[in-house]
């Protein structure tokens, strides 16, 4: 887990929420100024989720909204001891940490009305649920909401109930592992709003402390759908590597010493064509992969197709053609499973030109090197450059690394080669296999 992935999680969640309870505890803040703070992050919230067409960011807001609007409306604005307030209390907070399972499993399918139906459904459920629970005459909700399954002996104390308090858990630990696993923005938010959630009701719900924390929790969403945006526009959707507008932008500020590599898959459009689109996806995620771990401080990035790139700041192409090696080396010896799964581009007008491909291309090693077992491996080629007094520029640069890409792929290809003529014994060469 690198500095990087662990920035990316703490901010901008983990800094808002730490600011929230910073200013709420101290009690400089006036309700009157919560209250602003609460119904701008509804009104904002809503509006931007709709306007970045997030149904599910959403309807977690609204969750929140209509949750905490609930206690407030049954416990009459008050603190509660028993009573309808304190059965919404439970009865909510035991909603909210499923609905957040709910709808950060699901599918972002925008507002058509066929797919917000179900959501909506759901939700009135949960209202009609809650309403028949804090009936006026109720001095009790039901029995398994203030259960305890486990010995309450030892534990810390809590206001929150112990089943829902268990939920809440089981649903940090699923967005935690979601968050591990995925690495989006989005993800980020789902598990700092629930943490924000599960303080509000630790601190009562009722009143300016809950209502801040109810706020941050929608704030923490709103900042999430902005990161995502963000991060969908500098970053490859498919390999997760930063895309061509965040390579152009790192380029620029580049000063030398700097080196710059070209990566290319080898005959990647015949495995495409060979395999199919879905196979040709798993091999860019699977060299992605690999580029994303290069060492001697290089970023990869995904500026075209099949095509990468490397920025190595303050580093010489001496300093990082061994790296370049042993990626090459590494990349040429993976291989992983074929899926038997059909090609999501397949159609049915005409014949089947994949077909046309293999019998005019018998041997399949031309691509890449296959087992009867279904095990497909690639090859790279690289090719790097350096700012020196013919290519002083970035510009300059990226050209000079794409004509030695360019003749390490006629060269045979699944091989490094170096821009600079006057130090050809830096190269690394090797046969295409």
């Amino acid at each position: 887990m690198n500095k990087a992935f662990l920035k990316a999680c703490i901010l901008p969640g983990g800094a808002l929420l730490l600011a929230a309870s910073v200013a709420l505890q101290i009690g400089t803040i006036s309700t009157q100024a919560i209250d602003l703070y609460y119904y701008a992050v509804c009104s904002a919230g809503i509006l931007i989720a709709w306007r970045f067409h997030s149904s599910r960011i959403l309807f977690v807001l609204l969750t929140l909204i209509l949750g905490h609007h609930a206690i407030e409306y049954f416990a009459g604005g008050h603190r509660f001891g028993i009573g309808p307030g304190r059965t919404a209390f439970e009865v909510v907070s035991l909603l909210i940490p499923l609905n957040f399972i709910i709808f950060s499993l699901s599918k972002e399918r925008g507002f058509a009305i066929p797919n917000l139906a179900p959501r909506l459904l759901l939700v009135f459920f949960e209202a009609v649920v809650v309403a028949v629970m804090c009936r006026p005459q109720e001095t009790a909700g039901p029995h398994f909401l203030h259960s305890s399954p486990l010995d309450p002996r030892g534990l810390p104390s809590s206001r929150i109930p112990q089943i829902a308090l268990l939920t809440f858990l089981a649903a940090i630990g699923l967005l935690l592992a979601r968050l591990l696993r995925r690495r989006q923005p989005i993800e980020h938010g789902l598990l700092w709003s629930l943490l924000a959630a599960l303080v509000g009701f630790q601190n009562g719900t009722v009143g300016r402390i809950g209502e801040g924390y109810f706020a941050t929790g929608g704030l923490i969403l709103i900042a999430s759908l902005l990161e995502n945006s963000y991060f969908l526009a500098y970053h490859d959707e498919l390999t997760g590597l930063p895309a061509r507008r965040a390579f152009n932008e790192a380029l620029s500020s580049l000063q030398a010493p700097f080196a710059v590599a070209m990566v290319d898959i080898d005959h990647f459009k015949k495995v495409n064509d060979t395999y199919g689109h879905d196979t040709g996806d798993q091999v860019l995620s699977l060299v992605a992969s690999r580029l994303a771990r290069i060492g001697s401080g290089g970023k990869a990035y995904r500026v075209g197709g099949e095509e990468f790139s490397i920025l190595f700041s303050e580093k010489t192409v001496k300093e990082v053609v061994t790296e370049l090696e042993a990626l090459r080396i590494t990349i040429s010896e993976l291989s992983f499973r074929i899926r038997n799964t059909p090609d999501r581009r397949n159609t049915r007008r005409g014949p089947d030109r994949r077909q046309v491909v293999k019998r005019t291309h018998p041997k399949r090693t031309q691509i890449s090197s296959t087992s009867t077992s279904g095990h497909l491996s690639v090859t790279v080629s690289i090719g790097v450059a350096e700012p020196d007094s013919r290519t002083p520029g970035s510009a300059e640069v990226i050209q000079a690394a794409d004509k030695a890409l360019y003749r390490a792929k006629r060269g045979g290809r699944n091989r490094v080669e170096l821009a600079s003529i006057a130090r050809p014994m830096l190269a690394r060469r090797v046969a295409s296999r």
